[in-house]
């Protein structure tokens, strides 16, 4: 980030114009400062000074300021490719996407505040300052761009050390150079290749978490802040909830998807675990690679093994074929900005054409089918298919609602060799299927080193009863990371005050309060005042979590947790016809929403307008089909409403898509035997059984069923 003036500014602001779904844009320079004449938040023209440049290569945006203290980045940008790579113009970064005025994605709403969005990882020493009072910023920052304090820490004294160099006398001996972190790793570390393998070893133990590899993932890592007291080597997670290995991120073997960074995907790696550091391969000062081209992986990776044509099956090929090609391939964001995977993997086309997940080897022959990558590399390597991220399998099923979903999931997240991010990947998903089979699972997770395993495995059990789990998960309301601690909170908030015991209620009172300031940080964001919301809630302190919801709402009327939160609230005060008025208001700005639909349903049928309740019910399953919960609810009101045809109809399909849904298998054995159906009522126990053999209540269903079945 840098201040915009003649030297930093590249793109064409000489009356330069651009043309948008009808928008006409213009960009040109007055009295030594830049303007662009655009769409502003009421969808009108108006011209708009441009403060700061953001970024440099292969694109640079341009950010204004407003009265109250945002600072919003134009999703107008300048390719600063060289012209004959398709650059030197001005590109939209949703070139096929109509952005209104109204939407979230606008250049001067929420989703493009540089105070929340881009701050912290652009500038260094970053204090967003948000007044909740007047919904104002005054962020400031101690250097505009990324400075050495950004990795390094405070460097006062590392300034006092370098002055004492200069001096005859009493020069500080300090090792560390008086650096408040030192990231030193790599010191006294050498790289070892097995003579019968050629893979190199590590000539210590890796550590885990990294100093270096946290630090370098403040800014390369798809989170959320929720303190600003982070401090260079210190686990992300202490500060920072850190996305795992989510649908609609990543591709269920882990590949990045959207747009993710680098942190996520390598600490997947096999070279991770092996105890390698971003710079190993990276010069971190320069910016550059620690050798041109294949050299940094061979830097490490014997070549006699490596750069030969028995591996790579790529000989005489033009250009040639590297190792990044095959192992790190590359995704593009912001229409022209190309990264590489960092997950650093064996390309598997087999699981492309199992599950659908892409491979390197079709990036590049686009023209064949994954099948005959997949022959190749059998042809090649023979059939047995090897790799280090073996979880794809189980992160898909999860995601199909696959019956077996919980045996693959439990897989992974007890496997001694998967990495931190895939087992807290695991019990994350878990969520949804915890039981008493699987609990133990989240129990070893709450005592895993890796403070992102902790907070997953908190997750796992989230929705429990806290006063259940509390002998399980109170001892992480004091555990070194801040992020373990208020992630225990939250599972815990509903525990009644007098229900604590003695010597719980310090820690919980103090990792209440960390809580409560997690979410203050990000008082500018819906998210965070939803959050806080249904932490009042959850201690019935249903004023509080009132006015924390419709504060969420005035800062984005489109963010429908709020408003569902809001009107689940009211429901528990008997307001249900308030409710209704906030589903249907935040239905006008969301209409395909259908989460808000099937809220709206649900209390239509509390006010037994049943025949209204039934058609936000279809909406929302129709507009969310993998959602498998709304088209079963949809089924039971239909079945309640007499519709006993379609009601099976609709949890028929309903199963298609998700084989191992629990509540539509119960329903359609439950509706199957009311109707005298006990063959196909047997039919589907039995599948669900398959899903839950441990299951007491259908085994007595089952047993139940065949005896009725043989009369």
């Amino acid at each position: 980030m840098q201040h915009a003036t003649a030297a930093s500014v590249l793109g064409n602001f000489d009356d330069n114009s651009f043309d948008y779904f009808g928008v006409h844009s213009r960009f040109f320079k007055k009295d030594s400062k830049f303007f662009v004449e655009t769409d502003g938040p009421d969808g009108k023209l108006a011209t708009f000074e441009v403060k700061y440049t953001f970024g440099i290569y292969p694109l640079q945006q341009y950010l204004s300021e407003f009265p109250d203290g945002r600072i919003q980045a134009l999703s107008i940008a300048w390719d600063s490719r060289p012209k004959d790579q398709g650059g030197q113009r001005w590109f939209h970064l949703y070139p096929n996407e109509e952005i209104k005025h109204d939407d979230v994605l606008h250049w001067t709403k929420l989703n493009q505040n540089w105070n929340f969005m881009c701050a912290e990882c652009h500038s260094t020493g970053v204090q967003k300052n948000y007044d909740a009072t007047n919904d104002s910023f005054h962020t400031t920052w101690t250097e505009i761009s990324v400075g050495c304090e950004a990795c390094h820490g405070k460097g006062s004294r590392h300034i006092n050390w370098a002055h004492s160099q200069r001096s005859w006398f009493g020069k500080d001996d300090d090792p560390r150079k008086g650096l408040a972190v030192l990231l030193n790793e790599r010191d006294g570390v050498a790289w070892h290749p097995d003579p019968k393998t050629g893979n190199p070893q590590h000539s210590i133990a890796a550590a885990l978490p990294r100093r270096e590899v946290e630090t370098c993932g403040l800014c390369h890592a798809r989170r959320g802040e929720f303190s600003e007291d982070w401090v260079p080597g210190q686990p992300l997670s202490d500060t920072h909830a850190v996305s795992l290995l989510a649908r609609g991120l990543y591709y269920a073997d882990g590949q990045m998807r959207d747009e993710v960074y680098n942190y996520g995907p390598f600490k997947q790696s096999k070279m991770f675990q092996a105890g390698v550091t971003c710079s190993d391969c990276h010069e971190p000062h320069a910016a550059k690679l620690r050798a041109p081209g294949d050299g940094v992986c061979l830097q490490c990776h014997a070549s006699d093994k490596y750069e030969v044509a028995s591996h790579n099956r790529h000989e005489g090929v033009t250009p040639a074929v590297a190792c990044a090609s095959c192992h790190m391939p590359a995704s593009t964001y912001m229409v022209v900005d190309k990264r590489h995977d960092h997950s650093l993997r064996i390309p598997r086309p087999d699981l492309s054409v199992k599950l659908g997940t892409p491979n390197a080897c079709n990036d590049c022959h686009a023209d064949q089918s994954a099948q005959w990558a997949a022959d190749a590399i059998e042809r090649w390597h023979g059939s047995v298919r090897k790799g280090f991220q073996n979880y794809a399998e189980a992160f898909q099923a999860s995601w199909a609602d696959r019956a077996d979903a919980t045996t693959l999931l439990a897989v992974v997240a007890a496997s001694p060799t998967a990495s931190a991010i895939a087992r807290a990947s695991a019990l994350s998903e878990l969520h949804s299927r915890v039981s008493p089979a699987n609990i133990e699972l989240a129990r070893k997770g709450l005592a895993d080193p890796d403070p992102m395993v902790r907070v997953a495995a908190l997750g796992m059990l989230d929705g429990l009863p806290g006063e259940r789990i509390w002998p399980l998960v109170s001892s992480l309301l004091s555990d070194p990371s801040r992020g373990v601690r208020i992630r225990a909170m939250s599972v815990l908030a509903a525990v009644p005050p007098a229900n604590l015991p003695a010597p719980g209620r310090a820690p919980f009172e103090r990792a209440a309060a960390e809580f409560v300031a997690a979410q203050r940080l990000n008082a500018d964001r819906p998210e965070a005042r939803s959050t806080l919301g249904n932490f009042y809630a959850s201690r019935r302190l249903t004023a509080d979590a009132e006015s924390e919801y419709k504060a969420a709402l005035r800062l984005s009327p489109q963010y429908s947790p709020a408003a569902i939160n809001l009107a689940d609230l009211y429901r528990q005060l008997g307001r249900d016809a308030e409710g209704e008025s906030v589903l249907r208001t935040a239905i006008t700005s969301s209409r395909r929403d259908g989460g808000l639909h099937h809220a709206l349903g649900l209390t239509l049928t509390r006010q037994k307008r049943l025949n209204d309740a039934l058609s936000e019910f279809r909406t929302a399953s129709e507009l969310e089909p993998d959602r498998s919960r709304y088209a079963y609810v949809y089924a039971v009101a239909l079945h309640s409403s007499g519709h006993i045809g379609d009601s099976t109809n609709v949890l028929k399909e309903n199963l298609t898509r998700h084989p191992g849904d629990r509540d539509t298998l119960l329903a359609l054995i439950t509706f199957s035997r009311d109707a005298g159906d006990i063959g196909a009522a047997l039919e589907y126990a039995e599948q669900l059984s398959r899903a839950t053999p441990n299951d007491r209540e259908l085994t007595r269903v089952i047993d139940d069923l065949r005896a009725r079945l043989k009369r």
